[in-house]
């Protein structure tokens, strides 16, 4: 169920563009952030339906629309791959998107039928791009590395992919206003033309894509240095760094200035323990209070033994669904993905590289975004003290790389590790 309070919703999106325009990374990206909402969404990919269905290494004559033996096969393909997503929406999924060129407007046609007949009204997301700088950097960024150019020297799988491109140039028809609700991404961003747009959720998913941009960058990850709390195993307040924490720190300095650069971007909680480790690390940094750790409410303060002695009820309730679970007064992990979404925002607007310097349930609900991670796995992410975790978003997710740095905090009962 979705994380919001907003009644449930049933929408197919329909990518619509050339070859090279950014299509699957858009779609993969609506669909990460929309199940970090909570919504059940899945991406229906026709490429990766004809790589399984009819075999890799296509080259550019398999994709010319007088080539009728393909075009056959290719329809084939994308007809299986509307169907399933159909059926995904039909058997109880919220968020369907048909990743495709649909560039012509009678196979539109044919795929908003079929949604209609389904009491869906579907929504054209279509990616325009006019420059031929980041058409030819998609190109070599991810199209040539694809499965369908593996073991191809790369000049030889970019001459292929243009040609490609050239195909489905011929029949290319953008999306008109008689044909429904739609959203034009132009120049990655660069302009937007929405028609037809309205309600709550497609206006998330417009702010969404608003901020969206594709150069890559590192976000890094650390949690705070080990507190004062933290050795006794204490949960929420404000204490400072342990000793230990600020030895962290120092070694995190020397980290960013040796591996992420000076020109990072440095976000951190408003409480203490993250500040003092973003002023010892020495660059320039923002406190969100969307970052703050979880809000335990009247548990504040305590240790995980004492609220098992005085509220069994409480620790109970929290080891049964520890996603739902709300600390009295205070806040569950389903909670945090809300008051994040802001963060995410900023997050996917950046360019330069950003380390955010922050607590366990914060961190984990961010990581569980940026590995496209569903929001129930958000309370058991694996985020150790002293450790950074280097992420680095690709078209099609994130690579992760973690360094632990000495002193790493060792206590056999992990008061120092959190839960």
């Amino acid at each position: 169920m979705p994380a919001s309070s907003a009644p449930p919703t049933k929408i197919a999106f329909i990518m619509v563009g050339l070859p090279a325009r950014g299509k699957t990374f858009i779609a993969r990206k609506v669909a990460r952030y929309l199940s970090w909402l909570g919504y059940e969404t899945r991406v229906y990919n026709v490429g990766a339906y004809r790589r399984s269905r009819l075999g890799s290494h296509h080259r550019h004559s398999f994709f010319d629309p007088r080539n009728e033996a393909a075009n056959a096969a290719r329809t084939e393909v994308a007809l299986a791959a509307l169907d399933d997503m159909l059926a995904f929406l039909r058997g109880g999924g919220d968020i369907g998107l048909y990743d495709a060129t649909n560039n012509t407007r009678e196979r539109r046609d044919f795929v908003r039928a079929r949604c209609t007949a389904e009491g869906l009204e579907p929504v054209f997301v279509e990616s325009i791009c006019s420059d031929p700088a980041l058409v030819e950097t998609n190109i070599r960024a991810t199209k040539a590395r694809s499965p369908d150019y593996e073991g191809v020297p790369e000049e030889e799988a970019v001459r292929d992919f243009r040609m490609r491109i050239r195909h489905y140039e011929v029949g290319y028809e953008e999306v008109g206003e008689d044909e429904g609700r739609f959203v034009k991404i132009i120049d990655v961003g660069h302009k937007m033309v929405l028609h037809g747009i309205e309600g709550y959720l497609l206006a998330r998913v417009v702010h969404f894509l608003l901020n969206l941009q594709v150069q890559p960058r590192r976000v890094c990850l650390t949690r705070h240095g080990e507190s004062e709390f933290n050795v006794v195993g204490r949960i929420g307040g404000d204490s400072s760094l342990s000793e230990a924490g600020r030895a962290y720190a120092r070694a995190l300095a020397g980290v960013v200035r040796e591996r992420i650069g000076q020109e990072t971007v440095v976000w951190t909680s408003t409480l203490r323990r993250t500040i003092e480790t973003a002023e010892i690390v020495g660059l320039p940094y923002r406190a969100w209070r969307a970052l703050d750790e979880i809000d335990a409410g009247v548990c504040d303060g305590m240790t995980y033994a004492e609220i098992e002695d005085t509220m069994p009820g409480e620790h109970a309730a929290r080891k049964a669904d520890k996603f739902r679970y709300r600390y009295p007064r205070g806040e569950s992990y389903q909670d945090i993905i809300q008051r994040l979404e802001p963060v995410i925002f900023e997050l996917e607007r950046q360019r330069a590289p950003i380390l955010i310097i922050g607590h366990q349930a914060a961190l984990r609900t961010l990581y569980a975004y940026m590995m496209d991670r569903p929001p129930h796995e958000c309370p058991f992410v694996s985020i150790p003290l002293h450790t950074i975790l280097e992420l680095e978003p690709t078209a099609y997710g994130s690579e992760e790389r973690r360094f632990a740095l000495p002193p790493a905090p060792v206590d056999p009962e992990g008061f120092r590790q959190g839960a």
